[in-house]
């Protein structure tokens, strides 16, 4: 099979975009708010340990390289969200610029990053739901072997499965098949839980920091090398996870007011306000119990989710080290005596986090059914329930992958995974806006990229950068994936495509009508 560049014509998709004609109604303060809303979430709860243990006190610096890449992407993709604001994001944007092969890359990640941070949020709520509900509240406490995946993989002594994540998967999965609808106002009633639980935890624990445990400051330096995953930079590429949904932004240009100035305002602003609440997050916990990771006898930090520091982790004298807990924040706050507070956090994270496995989820969903009504990929997968109006058969699939998952892998591991796929679409995402440029420079852009000389290559270098910054199993992982999904391309969806065969289809319509409605998913409002 020839390298072909079928492309899907843009006229065709933005004559379907314009039927929407949403009211454009958002200002500046509005975009913001929103933005800091679909950002905040489950990587600051969760992978705070994580990334404490590739970079030590380096953790804040981390948080503000993580944040000025997601700056200039973020840029990027508001010129062709704003342009194309259809449904399929990324894989719809590939498809209209570079044509269907690059287009099926592109979709192939970004199934792997939903699903797989689907998995994450899973095991990341399974941590806070064994800490916080089963040993705080109720005295109980899971037999090992139900509790956390292998110690081969990176899991607990004695493990097996994570049966607490694998439930939480399959029940949000179950929800999304018989067509939940998440309403806003739910939507901004868990935000505002989320954002108050790490104000208070904010409040608490910076009067009690002690400086001399931010020493050494680097502990694995700023660089730790190409596919370690340590250092500063290693950190960043991991809690990247914690700045998805910063695009959310992006997507809402098309009902913003003047958009070429409260586009960049709102998304400048969230990424601002969310980094420094960030690495306000990390000084606090570092400052008040250490955060120094645990290393070899070379001196070199265990890396995040090995089956090294889970041994470590089970010896008396680590156990209570902020790397080796499950649910970081509440755990800080437990230490320095808040005991009560800490367990009123886990809470919110117990209340708040299967919230975003549902979101997650179901934008997985939608991409594969867009994908599948391209017939890249069985049309049978695309198929409505006639009771429930959702693509069941997509979402029980779906369901079960991310279950496997969640049940065997920790979290740390699956981030840098969904990280991968993530920076991948972003990556083409800027390529796209570059491209359009030179070859529709007269077509109408409610938002322009100010600076796209620059902000276009910085993007593509800073998400290839953070790339290889990641271990280098997380890695591997992505051209392995891409590698299957070429495999399946060239037997199916190569022969099966609408657009191969001449039929031009673009399914706004027909994705509008899927339920549940979750506003803010075009790529994934994790946070």
């Amino acid at each position: 099979m020839a390298l072909n560049w079928r492309v899907k014509p843009l006229d065709a998709i933005l004559a379907t975009a314009e039927k929407k004609s949403l009211h454009r109604s958002l200002g500046a303060l509005q975009l913001t708010l929103f933005g800091i809303g679909c950002i905040i979430g489950t990587g600051i709860f969760v992978l705070t340990a994580a990334g404490a243990q590739k970079a030590g006190p380096g953790l804040m610096l981390a948080f503000l390289i993580a944040g000025a890449i997601c700056v200039v992407a973020a840029l990027c993709y508001a010129e062709i969200a704003a342009m194309i604001p259809v449904a399929g994001s990324a894989y719809t944007y590939t498809y209209s610029v570079m044509g269907e092969l690059l287009a099926w890359t592109v979709g192939w990640a970004l199934v792997l990053e939903y699903a797989v941070a689907a998995s994450a949020v899973s095991v990341g709520w399974s941590g806070y739901f064994s800490g916080t509900i089963l040993n705080e509240f109720l005295g109980l406490e899971l037999p090992r072997w139900l509790a956390g995946g292998p110690l081969a993989l990176g899991g607990i002594e004695g493990g097996l499965i994570n049966l607490p994540a694998v439930v939480i998967a399959l029940l949000v999965t179950w929800l999304l098949m018989i067509g939940t609808n998440e309403s806003a106002r739910v939507n901004a009633v868990l935000v505002t839980i989320k954002v108050a639980a790490l104000t208070i935890f904010i409040a608490l624990t910076l009067p009690q920091v002690e400086l001399d445990r931010f020493n050494p400051l680097l502990p694995a330096g700023v660089f730790g090398g190409f596919g370690t995953g340590l250092g500063s930079v290693g950190a960043a590429a991991t809690i990247f996870f914690a700045y998805v949904g910063f695009d959310a932004v992006s997507t809402a240009a098309e009902e913003t007011r003047d958009p070429q100035r409260n586009v960049p305002i709102g998304l400048v602003g969230s990424l601002a306000f969310c980094t420094l609440f960030y690495i306000l997050v990390a000084a606090g916990a570092i400052g008040t119990i250490g955060g120094q990771p645990i290393a070899g006898p070379d001196g070199i930090p265990f890396p995040a989710g090995s089956a090294e520091l889970a041994r470590q982790c089970a010896l008396p004298e680590f156990a209570d080290r902020l790397v080796c807990s499950d649910e970081a924040l509440a755990h800080v706050l437990r230490e320095i005596g808040y005991s009560g507070i800490g367990n009123l956090l886990g809470i919110a994270a117990f209340v708040a986090l299967p919230s975003v496995i549902l979101i997650l989820l179901f934008a997985q969903t939608r991409i594969f059914f867009v994908m599948s009504r391209d017939g890249l990929l069985p049309e049978g997968l695309s198929r409505i329930h006639p009771r429930w109006k959702t693509p069941h058969i997509v979402t029980a699939i779906t369901g079960a992958v991310v279950a496997f998952a969640a049940a065997f892998l920790p979290v740390g591991q699956l981030a840098d995974i969904a990280n991968a796929g993530t920076l991948y679409a972003f990556f083409m995402v800027a390529l796209a806006v570059m491209l359009l440029r030179r070859a529709e420079p007269t077509r109408k852009r409610s938002f322009r990229t100010p600076a796209l000389w620059f902000v276009g290559p910085a993007t593509m270098a800073g998400t290839l950068f953070l790339f290889l910054n990641l271990p280098t199993e997380a890695m591997l992982v992505l051209p392995v994936w891409g590698g299957i999904g070429l495999v399946i391309y060239a037997a199916y969806g190569y022969r099966k495509s609408h657009l191969g065969m001449g039929r031009v289809e673009v399914h706004e319509p027909e994705t509008a009508g899927i339920e549940p409605h979750v506003p803010g998913t075009t790529i994934g409002t994790e946070g």
